[in-house]
């Protein structure tokens, strides 16, 4: 899994350190995407810099996308065409009030095959409910 890793970060021109291959697993193994904070909390030993700083570098190397929800960022993995100059992330991020989490439903998309005159490079769609699970469990 570690040589796979390696390899998905060398693709998107980024050094596979220990410290970028831990939060690349770790991301990946997450429904929802998570704040800063919540990625910190699992490395309880890790410098939250360092972190930090691994989430800015996948974020502009096209590995993850960010999720402005209030006054939080979260973080969720990108899919591998994603790039440098292009987050193909025009889906809906769905925030549940009752559990909190926030996903990403793929399956309600922004169409890419728009005609335009303009090259758009990034699309933010962000709803607010409850997710069905928690509408789920209520009835």
């Amino acid at each position: 899994m570690k040589q796979k890793i390696e390899n998905k970060l060398i693709d998107k021109n980024t050094k596979p350190t220990s410290m970028r291959i831990l939060v690349y697993d770790f991301l990946s193994s997450q429904e929802a995407a998570l704040s800063l904070s919540e990625i910190e909390n699992y490395f309880e030993n890790a410098d939250r810099t360092t972190i930090y700083r691994t989430l800015k570098t996948f974020e502009e190397k096209g590995i993850v996308h960010s999720i402005q929800e209030n006054s939080t960022t979260k973080y969720k993995l990108c899919h591998d065409d994603c790039n440098e100059e292009t987050h193909k992330d025009w889906h809906l991020h769905f925030y549940c009030k009752i559990c909190k989490q926030t996903t990403c439903k793929e399956d309600i998309s922004f169409p890419e095959s728009m005609k335009t005159n303009f090259r758009i490079d990034e699309i933010r769609l962000f709803a607010k409910g409850i997710c069905e699970n928690c509408l789920e469990s209520l009835q």
